[in-house]
């Protein structure tokens, strides 16, 4: 049951970064060069819950495999 509730905070993690990601993909219209773009979002916290919430994701799938 806890592998469960481990896997859908890294689903939520995932879905909060992706989402932010998406979000300041807003300021490339602006004039905002994609290394200006990378050199941001590489200090935000908030955009390092994705490879956070896909490495939780994973480990629970393979740590936990479907049992009979």
């Amino acid at each position: 049951m806890g592998h469960i509730f481990i896997f859908l905070i890294g689903f939520g993690l995932a879905v909060t970064g992706g989402v932010t990601l998406i979000a300041y993909m807003n300021f490339l219209p602006a004039g905002v060069s994609w290394s200006e773009y990378f050199i941001f979002i590489s200090g935000r916290l908030e955009c390092y819950f994705l490879p956070i919430g896909l490495i939780l994701m994973t480990f629970v799938i393979y740590t936990y495999p479907n049992r009979p």
